[in-house]
């Protein structure tokens, strides 16, 4: 149970941290161009990792984050009770931002950091979430491979990578790469967030599918 509520106190974290960086700090209507700016945004959410990979990376290996969860499942890593109670535990941590913001106001262009793609353009949302959850997903089990991994600095590599995601990333989608950051602020906002929250549900899993299977054969020794 220790490790369960490890990944949602970890959730919680990225999502108050990654998401309400936009609800609060922003002060553009309808983009976050000013006050913390995209930078902001994506730095948010990469140093929130690296700091619950440092702070719960023991107890649970701090995946937050479904789609790693099944990258690790896949790579053969954890065991399928645990991968589920994993996911169920970081979904309900993502839930933490819509108590701040029911109880007052808010500065930002959204309200609950939640993701969404223009009409028209859910090709390219499910590319983009599809590739940079596949690249994001890659980093974490190249890092943390017990033999070929970066040991003491496998948080700093993973949460930095997540920077660059999003740096490149929030300007399609807002950038979840990451569904049980997506599942509470969509079940919150509703409207069009819910109806397209398949995509940010659907296209991190095969991104995160494709790296476990990528990395079986990098990480694959010769002759087998």
């Amino acid at each position: 149970m220790k490790k369960y509520l490890a990944e949602m106190i970890g959730t919680m974290v990225l999502v108050l941290m990654g998401c309400g960086s936009a609800v609060f700090a922003g002060s553009a209507a309808g983009a976050v161009s000013a006050g913390v700016g995209t930078l902001g945004v994506a730095f948010a959410f990469g140093l929130s990792v690296v700091a619950m990979a440092y702070a719960i990376g023991g107890i649970s290996g701090c995946h937050i984050n479904p789609a790693i969860t099944l990258g690790v499942l896949l790579s053969g890593r954890m065991s399928g009770k645990d991968a589920a109670m994993y996911m169920v535990f970081q979904v309900i941590g993502s839930a933490i931002l819509y108590a701040l913001v029911s109880t007052g106001a808010h500065g930002g262009p959204t309200a609950t950091g939640s993701n969404g793609f223009a009409d028209g353009m859910m090709l390219q949302a499910f590319i983009a979430e599809a590739v940079f959850t596949f690249i994001f997903v890659l980093v974490v089990l190249g890092s943390t491979d017990s033999e070929k991994g970066a040991g003491n600095l496998a948080g700093l590599a993973i949460g930095l990578t997540l920077v660059l995601v999003h740096i490149v990333c929030i300007p399609v989608t807002g950038t979840s790469v990451n569904p049980a950051r997506s599942i509470g602020p969509a079940l919150f906002q509703g409207g069009e967030a819910l109806s397209q929250l398949w995509l940010f549900i659907v296209a991190p899993f095969v991104g995160a599918a494709l790296s476990a299977v990528v990395w079986k054969v990098l990480a694959a020794k010769e002759g087998k």
